[in-house]
Order: structure tokens, then sequence, then C-alpha cells
């Protein structure tokens, strides 16, 4: 028994290491090429399969995700022949596990020869100027000329982005001075900008400023008017309440004439510059006797 024991353990563990070798389990988003005696026999998606010993082998195991493959610069020639380099970066996809696999030998190579051509092509047909501000006509175009030609390997190419375009050394250095100078131009307008805004601005505070200065005076002016009117005014009043109260007194003739004695004196004072003399001189001449008269009289009354 011991015997027996010793050769069947080494064979199960071996049957058993055997078995394990036969189960594939394939990842999400992968695929693997099977092949039966070295012809193509399936493609197994994401799970759990069995593989046939020494009959079935795995060829190939693919990924099925987005992929970005950045090729080195490459050199191509415009329509003007200026030749420059240009990198580029592809987006592309498998979706045909066995077309890839036997459909190109080395598919990166294939896609990044491909892509050389198909730059050299389309660059071809256009002048530096054109190249350097149509990177989007470029992406679009090699984009679809890409997917067209690798689709019959399996592969899907997304979209195709030119990251930089190197020109040649000198023209880098006009277009670099080029820059500069357009740079200082804005620099320039800019500054030019700026001190017409700073000229218009102070001319505007100059303006504001005139025009309250003018405000106060004109309101200052129609303060003192309207201060004289009001004087001129209560002048008026006083004369006109004086004269009421005159009037309610009931003056005789002789408190009349006095009055009219007290406004020639102010009128003679010698400060007026016209004298008024009384057209009716019989009366001034009766003012005069009846001032008298009650002068008189006051002296006979002491």
């Amino acid at each position: 028994m011991p015997t027996v024991l010793i050769i069947l353990i080494p064979i199960l563990v071996i049957l058993l290491l055997l078995l394990i070798s036969c189960i594939s389990i394939v990842p999400q988003a992968n695929a693997y090429v099977v092949e039966w005696l070295g012809v193509y026999q399936a493609t197994w998606g994401a799970g759990f399969h069995f593989k046939v010993p020494f009959l079935m082998r795995v060829v190939k195991k693919v990924s099925l995700k987005e992929q970005v493959v950045d090729f080195k610069p490459q050199p191509v020639i415009t329509r003007d022949n200026v030749t420059m380099q240009i990198d580029s970066v592809v987006f592309f996809q498998v979706t045909d596990a066995k077309m890839f696999t036997y459909g190109v030998e080395r598919p990166m190579s294939a896609i990044e020869n491909l892509t050389a051509t198909t730059l050299r092509n389309i660059i071809g047909d256009m002048e530096l100027d054109h190249t350097l501000t149509s990177r989007d006509v470029i992406n679009t175009k090699i984009t679809a000329i890409l997917d067209q030609a690798t689709d019959k390997w399996g592969i899907k190419v997304n979209r195709v982005e030119v990251k930089n375009i190197i020109p040649p050394a000198e023209i880098q250095d006009a277009m670099e001075k080029q820059m500069k100078a357009e740079r200082l131009k804005r620099e320039a307008i800019l500054i030019a900008e700026g001190e017409k805004t700073a000229a218009i601005t102070k001319a505007e505070g100059e303006k504001e400023s005139a025009i309250l200065r003018a405000d106060a005076v004109r309101e200052q002016r129609i303060r003192e008017a309207q201060g004289e009117a009001q004087a001129i005014l209560e002048v008026q009043k006083a004369l006109a309440d004086s004269l009421r109260l005159l009037n309610e007194a009931a003056p005789n003739d002789k408190v009349l004439a006095l009055k009219g004695l007290e406004a020639l004196a102010k009128v003679a004072d010698g400060r007026a510059t016209k004298l008024i003399i009384p057209s009716d001189m019989q009366n001034l001449a009766g003012l005069v006797t009846s001032i008298k008269e009650m002068a008189t009289t006051d002296t006979a009354a002491k």
C-alpha cells in the first residue's frame, strides 16, 4: 500500500495541475483568440472557459479598451517646400480580436506607418500658414482615412490629435519675432487706451468740478438776490405798516406838515444828490406859519 500511494499521489498532483492549467478566466474588456491544432477555433469573451490540453491554445490576448498611442514626430513637407515635424496621438479601439490577430503583423507599427503616410499626403496639399492654423481640419481628415484603412484589421480609430507642429528653426525665429512684435503692439495699444481713458476721466472730472463750481456760484447769487428781495419786501412792509398806523391815528394837518418837513430835512441832509422842492410854494409858506404858531404856543405855555 505505501508503494501504491507513493505512485498515485504524484500522478494525482500532476493531473490536478494539468486540470488547473486547462481552466482559463478571461477578464472584463478582454478577448482571447484560441486555436485548435494551429487553426482558429474561437474568440473567448469575459468569463470562465475550459481549454483542452495539448489541442487548444490561446494565441493572443487582446484588450478591448480604448488605447492611446503617442508616435514620435514625423517629418513632412508642405506644398511650399517647407519641412516640419508633426507630433500626433492616435486613439483607437480593437473591435474584432480575430481580425486584429490575423489581419496584420505588428499592428502598432502598421498604425504608426499609416499615420505618417497619411500626414505626408494631407500636409503635402497645404501651405505652411494653412498648416499652422488648420489643426482641426488635419485631425478630421486623418481620422477618417485611418479609420477606413484599419477597419480590415479589426481596429476602430476614434480620433487623431496633432499635438505639435514644429516648423524649421529659421521660421520659428521669424514667428517668434512676429509674435514679439504683435505682443509689443498689443501692449502699446493697451497703454494708449489706458492713457486715453485716464485723460477722459480727468477731463470728465474737471468738467464735473466746473459744473459744481458754477452751480455753487449760481446758488450763492440766487440766495443773495433772494435776500435782497426779502430785505426790500421787509422795508416796503415796514413802510406800509407805518403808513397804515399813521392813517389809523388820523393825524391833523399840522402833523402832516411836520412829517413833510422831516422828509425834506432828510432829503437835504447833504447826502442826497437831488433836491425836491414842492411845486405848491403857498402850501409851503402856510406850513412854515403853522410850525411857527406851534412853537409860539409851546413857548407861552412854558
